[in-house]
């Protein structure tokens, strides 16, 4: 098979007796070890009210880790969109691009979070724009095409430069599928955000709807695919499934992810008393993930990757531990290459 092309997506998560400061140094240290391992990309997510990630801002996060490497592509994954003015989001991204031209990336995702969230984040705003607007305005600003038929003619978002970052829609759906392919974005499948099996034939649908009816646009010649599990892997497999306990324990989401303070430890998730409902979640859970040795896990991801023709795999090695994440960094990129 050709070569595949791997990121990774980071929470800058707070493992137990770390505080946030910490955390947040780790990721820029993940973000250049991913660098020196030849990593294509480096993204962060979302994520608003979740004690146990500090990535309430990714474009504040991705300005430092930017200027802490010097050739990986830095990106969002997402953006959250619903929340924010379009011309903001594209403000914020020509400055990144202006300062670190051809590396930066504009993921784009719709969640809007749980309800005291999406409530603070949207305080006194009336009405709201389409998901498939605000991604084009944004589009629009970032590649100076405001005409006399937009309803903000006349508009430019600033800086004014002459590159523009890649664009990519983070998604699950054959819908968003459709769109990004319309508007000439890269397209990114989730197999982490839902537990089930009927997702694969909703990815193989979307990816070939997004290759199909694929419009080339300054932001991408031609189409790009890439898929997003979470990943537990280490030197044996026995090794794995422990790291996952921390993972399963953690994708039950207690009272909205705020139950625990810090990423669980595996002595944190093996001395849990789980309820026989929260057993048959963790089941369920494990279609959210790779798990296993080296090769095992290497022999997962070929096979995902041919299952969505995929271009690249966004890997999120969500695991307890700042050490652990490296040495599964190190090991998913001998396993490839």
């Amino acid at each position: 098979m050709t070569l595949v092309k791997l990121g990774i997506l980071d929470y800058a998560q707070m493992d137990e007796g770390e505080n946030a400061q910490e955390a947040l140094q780790h990721t820029v240290e993940l973000a250049q070890l991913a660098e020196d391992l030849g990593y294509e990309r480096f993204w962060m997510a979302e994520h608003h009210n979740v004690p146990a990630f500090a990535s309430s801002s990714p474009e504040l996060i991705m300005m430092h880790v930017a200027n802490a490497t010097k050739r990986i592509r830095i990106g969002s994954g997402g953006v959250m969109i619903p929340h924010y003015s379009p011309y903001k989001v594209a403000e914020n991204f020509r400055i990144l691009e202006g300062f670190h031209p051809g590396r930066i990336d504009l993921g784009i995702g719709n969640t809007v979070g749980t309800a005291i969230v999406n409530r603070v984040l949207n305080e006194n705003k009336k009405g709201g724009l389409g998901y498939e607007q605000r991604i084009r305005d944004i589009a629009t600003y970032l590649s100076d095409q405001v005409d006399e038929e937009h309803r903000f003619a006349g508009i430019t978002a600033n800086p004014v430069i002459s590159t523009v970052p890649q664009m990519w829609v983070l998604s699950t759906s054959v819908k968003s599928a459709k769109m990004a392919a319309k508007l000439g974005v890269g397209y990114t499948f989730g197999l982490f955000p839902n537990a089930g099996t009927d997702k694969w034939n909703i990815g193989i649908q979307a990816v070939e709807a997004y290759r199909k009816e694929f419009q080339p646009s300054s932001f991408m010649p031609e189409p790009k695919v890439s898929i997003a599990p979470f990943v537990v892997v280490a030197e044996t497999n026995e090794q794995a499934e422990r790291y996952a306990t921390a993972l399963d324990l953690w994708l039950l989401g207690k009272d909205n992810f705020s139950y625990f303070m810090e990423f669980p430890s595996v002595e944190t998730a093996r001395t849990y008393s789980y309820t026989e409902e929260e057993k048959t979640t963790i089941q369920s859970n494990r279609s959210r993930m790779v798990v296993g040795d080296m090769e095992g896990v290497t022999e997962q991801l070929k096979a995902l990757v041919t299952h969505f023709k995929a271009d690249e795999v966004l890997l999120i090695p969500l695991m307890p531990g700042f050490k652990v994440r490296k040495k599964a960094m190190k090991l998913l990129v001998e396993a490839f290459r």
